[in-house]
């Protein structure tokens, strides 16, 4: 797999069925509604070990994250993984829906998965009457960073974003805007907002999208154009097609026309990027929807399939070399 040499800093029928076709596509790559927890056998999941909400005050506000620590407690500084989860949804459910921790005690990472405002993240750049500012996500990501920098060891030449849908999204514009403080980024289901909530990458820096091909909540081709949200909800943010928004980090890193090659239940697209070893890529997940590639968790009905042709949690980190 292609990846790269490290840079700079880096939620009755009729109900469900309505908010699926009004609801599901807010804010960056729209809304990911938490599900019931249920797994593929129909049992509860399982949740992720219990521990205290951690709070972190930014812009007069007190913000909550979860924080995963690897088992050595070693003095040397650690890689940082940011992991946004979906519209709707909560820290705690990605840590059940990607298994990131798992993957983290064998690698040595620290894993920080911050709570949005609502349960959602301002993943574009125009402002609402629910959220006037559209830049507070991006300085609470800023501050939760050095935050943890000061207080974890975290390695600010190993920090990496991470997310899935709306939380795809906003990976994704942290990126694109502050490609000095990363490393690395990944987006499952997320897509670059367009329009007058357009996202624009200002430089170089390593990214994957992994999509489905058949998602039904976000389509692959993007929704430049969406229908307007429910009253009283955050406004549907267009985004542009998961090929344009690689497309955009590629051209923002000088790379040059992008190879595509189809492999086992996915076809991948890779772009080069000037810096020797970097690239951006694309996996469209043949037969899959608005799901997480890999997931133990069954998605909500109307959701599509989850791929099993890989598991985008250990994709992405080999991605990042952790």
């Amino acid at each position: 797999m292609d990846s790269f040499a490290p840079s700079r800093r880096g939620r009755t029928v009729r109900a469900w069925c309505h908010a699926l076709l009004l609801g599901l596509a807010l804010a960056g790559c729209g809304t990911t509604t938490e599900p019931p927890t249920a797994t593929a056998g129909g049992s509860a999941a399982p949740t992720a070990a219990a521990e205290p909400q951690k709070q972190l005050r930014v812009d007069g506000r007190t913000r909550g994250y979860q924080l995963h620590r690897p088992a050595a407690n070693g003095s040397k500084p650690r890689p940082l993984i940011i992991a946004f989860h979906g519209r709707g949804s909560t820290a705690s459910y990605l840590r059940e829906q990607s298994r990131l921790d798992e993957d983290a005690r064998a690698r040595g990472m620290l894993i920080a998965y911050p709570e949005g405002l609502d349960k959602l993240w301002g993943a574009g750049t125009r402002a609402t009457e629910q959220r006037p500012d559209p830049d507070l996500d991006v300085r609470f990501t800023k501050a939760l960073i050095d935050e943890l920098v000061r207080k974890e060891r975290a390695d600010p030449e190993r920090v990496y974003v991470v997310g899935f849908s709306n939380g795809g999204s906003m990976a994704l514009r942290v990126a694109a805007q502050h490609p000095e403080l990363l490393a690395g980024a990944a987006a499952v289901s997320g897509e670059l907002p367009t329009g007058a909530a357009a996202v624009k990458p200002t430089g170089p820096v390593p990214a994957m999208i992994i999509y489905g091909a058949d998602d039904p909540v976000r389509p692959l081709a993007g929704m430049p154009s969406p229908a307007p949200a429910p009253a009283g909800e955050e406004p549907v943010t267009p985004t542009m097609s998961a090929r344009d928004s690689a497309g955009a980090f590629a051209a923002a890193g000088g790379a040059g026309k992008p190879a595509t090659e189809a492999e086992a239940g996915y076809d991948r697209t890779v772009w080069r990027l000037k810096n020797p070893g970097a690239t951006v890529q694309l996996l469209v997940m043949h037969d899959a929807g608005h799901t997480w590639p890999g997931s133990r968790i069954t998605p909500p009905k109307g959701f599509g399939r989850t791929s099993t042709a890989l598991n985008a949690t250990s994709t992405i980190l080999d991605f990042f070399r952790l």
